[in-house]
């Protein structure tokens, strides 16, 4: 059977590998450039029957829609790199290119990315997006069936192709307004309740930590709030391998409440701050790393606390 259509993915991390995943069980060619990345990413696209592509130019040909999935530092330039690649072509494509940033970025950056693309390569079509939720994975059912994030889209989808409805269907895509930014201003709202929360647990439990009394506040916190402990624990032992994305996506998100909210900030502003815990996390001899041993057998908030209680003691010790 027919590929229903093309999707290029950029990139394939986590997100963007269980989305791969979810294409190709749906009858859909995935494809990628993996200029400059390990065998190890090789083989993961390989393993999922991604079609690895030699360049940009060959992904933006081959595509009929371009999904990019990247930190958010790396949201404009992997636009720059789509529309560049897009205006290299012999010969124009006879469809359109649909480009969906699904990043962790502000309305005001999405504004920005859709000029850009708008003024420099008119013939792509931009829609603005975010992404809710874990990647998608199958279920343990008898048939498996599909969890999935969700995905806010907006921008204008007055004259989308024939297959973006099954793609949208597939994808769990919910077009929510026709003007650019809604969407990843959706998104930044709802991170802000959940990595914002994070970040406090964070802060609360490396000072419980170095008081001595983090039992003792897990125990109240149990009693009390059984259901904000148990996504406390979640939040703070899953967090450290996706912390160096969450500062600038921090960053994002404050500008988002300074330019779409109206909340003027004092220096860095509250998500300011919060950037800077998730640097530190990220910045930590141990948390940091991808292959530490505590990371090997599973973090605990223990883990966490300790870690990042040592690192603050060693930065001001150095700095005193």
């Amino acid at each position: 059977m027919s590929p229903l259509a093309t999707v290029g993915i950029l990139s394939i991390g986590e997100m963007g590998m269980g989305i791969a995943k979810l294409l190709v069980a749906h009858n859909y060619r995935v494809v990628t450039n993996l200029e400059g990345r390990s065998q190890d990413s090789h083989d993961r696209a390989k393993n999922a029957s991604v079609e690895v592509l030699p360049s940009d130019l060959s992904l933006v040909t081959a595509s009929d829609y371009i999904l990019s999935i990247v930190p958010p530092r790396d949201a404009m330039s992997t636009a720059v790199r789509i529309s560049t690649a897009f205006n290299a072509q012999s010969s124009p494509k006879p469809t359109p290119l649909y480009f969906l940033d699904l990043n962790a970025i502000s309305p005001h950056s999405a504004r920005s990315i859709a000029e850009l693309i708008s003024s420099e390569s008119p013939n792509i079509k931009f829609l603005d997006g975010g992404i809710i939720g874990g990647a998608p994975k199958t279920t343990s059912s008898t048939p498996p069936t599909w969890s999935k994030p969700s995905v806010p889209i907006s921008g204008s989808i007055a004259q989308v192709p024939a297959t973006y409805t099954h793609l949208a269907e597939t994808l769990n895509i919910k077009h929510i307004s026709d003007d650019v930014g809604v969407a990843s201003g959706l998104k930044c709202c709802f991170a802000t309740t959940t990595k914002g929360f994070t970040a406090l647990c964070i802060q609360a439990f490396t000072t419980a930590s170095n008081l001595g009394v983090l039992p003792n506040l897990l125990e109240e916190m149990e009693n009390r709030t059984p259901g904000m402990v148990k996504k406390a624990r979640g939040g703070v032992t899953g967090m450290p391998p996706k912390a160096y994305r969450w500062v600038k996506e921090m960053e994002e998100i404050s500008e988002t409440h300074a330019k779409d909210g109206g909340f003027e900030s004092v220096g860095a502003g509250l998500f300011g701050e919060i950037a800077q815990v998730y640097k530190s996390v990220a910045d930590d001899s141990v948390l940091g790393e991808e292959k530490t041993e505590r990371r090997k057998r599973g973090l605990t908030i223990e883990d966490v606390a300790a870690a990042m209680g040592e690192g603050n003691a060693a930065k001001r010790k150095k700095s005193d």
